[in-house]
């Protein structure tokens, strides 16, 4: 999916919500299925993972090629993340 595809269909997912047929969460998570889509076609063979944990680690959503990618990208973008596992996101 391209930049302009996306963003579409976030407009569009925007409509659905404004005309009362999606509710905020539906809403919610077809934005961010739309995002992750877009971002793991545009970063290439990637896949999503989740970081589950105490305190700011916890939910942290990145793309890896492995899990132990996803660590490590888990790593460098919180200053002391602490004791955390990741897990595959299911799209």
């Amino acid at each position: 999916m391209d930049r302009i595809s996306a963003l579409r269909n976030v407009e569009d997912a925007l409509g659905d919500f404004e005309e009362g047929e999606l509710s905020l969460s539906e809403l919610e998570r077809e934005v961010q299925g739309i995002l992750r889509t877009y971002a793991t076609d545009f970063e290439g063979d990637l896949s999503a993972y989740r970081a589950g944990g105490e305190g700011a680690v916890d939910g942290v959503v990145v793309l890896a090629a492995t899990p132990t990618e996803a660590r490590e990208r888990v790593r460098e973008l919180l200053d002391r993340p602490g004791e955390f596992s990741v897990e595959p996101v299911d799209s």
